[in-house]
């Protein structure tokens, strides 16, 4: 919603796949944002439906509801069309050093356009990944977040092979937090062509932070940071290490860098601390159409 409604931003395609619900929900649902946006002429290309290891599939209904929207649901028969996958090889093409990839999923997609793609994908300016927690707990254990704890292979392949790379771990993502006051202040603006869905959307999401963080005074939306810091890199603060994923053992998904006084730095940027403000005044910008 915030990547349509924001005027800096020029969504060229969306990429669905799995992750908290399937990849065939994630699409709808996709194509019925697109829809109330009258935003038809943004491709719609589903990606993996499950990680590179065999039986390590793993949905997450609990966190935003069967149907991904909380009680939300695109209308029955709903009707729309998708794209080939090739289509991303087109959009490399046509954008060039224009386009910024950023992957705010499972990142198995991403993984196998570098693997199908090598050329291609050096045309691309940069990308942006949401993942990791450095130095904090995780989400999906005690050591993981859960993009990371999902597909760690395939992360491992963005993190050691992505040029301009910027990651946002739970570092900052998890502090990324909206308040009931400010969804409600959104749904009503009426300029806004999401402002009916915010609400119900929020409040689903919420209950679920309520119980698994007991005292959180909101819902940390942490994709919104992501797509943030594309243009507004000062939201947050960064150091410069290259990252590696654990793939295996109990400390799957763990996400860590050599931070001992003499490692190299290296050119990956990982967000480390959110300037909340800064956040909040750059989503009411976007969201109340300010």
């Amino acid at each position: 919603m915030y990547a349509i409604l924001d005027p800096s931003i020029e969504l060229v395609g969306i990429v669905t796949s799995y992750g908290n619900i399937t990849k065939e929900q994630a699409t709808a649902n996709a194509a019925y944002l697109l829809h109330l946006a009258n935003r038809n002429d943004i491709p719609i290309i589903p990606g993996a439906s499950m990680p590179v290891q065999e039986g390590d599939m793993r949905i997450y209904p609990e966190i935003h509801g069967k149907e991904g929207l909380g009680p939300i649901q695109p209308p029955e028969n709903f009707q729309y069309q998708i794209y080939p996958f090739d289509t991303l090889r087109v959009i490399i093409e046509k954008y060039k050093n224009e386009l910024i990839i950023v992957d705010t999923g499972r990142s198995t997609t991403l993984a196998t356009v570098f693997n199908l793609y090598p050329d291609h994908i050096k045309m691309v300016h940069s990308f942006y990944v949401m993942g990791g927690a450095f130095f904090v707990p995780g989400n999906a254990s005690a050591l993981a977040e859960a993009n990371f704890y999902g597909d760690p292979t395939s992360s491992n392949v963005v993190v050691k092979n992505a040029h301009n790379l910027t990651i946002t771990p739970l570092n900052v993502t998890q502090h990324a937090v909206l308040s009931e006051e400010m969804v409600n202040s959104i749904s009503k603006n009426m300029k806004n062509i999401y402002a009916s869905l915010m609400e119900p959307i929020f409040k689903y999401y919420y209950e679920f932070y309520k119980k698994s963080v007991p005292g959180i005074l909101g819902a940390p939306i942490h994709d919104l940071l992501t797509v943030m810091v594309v243009n507004k890199p000062t939201i947050v603060d960064y150091i410069h290490y290259d990252a590696t994923v654990i793939e295996s053992s109990e400390a799957k998904g763990m996400s860590f860098i050599d931070y001992r006084p003499t490692s190299k730095k290296g050119k990956t940027k990982i967000a480390v601390n959110l300037h909340y403000d800064e956040f909040l005044e750059e989503f009411k910008r976007v969201m109340l159409l300010q």
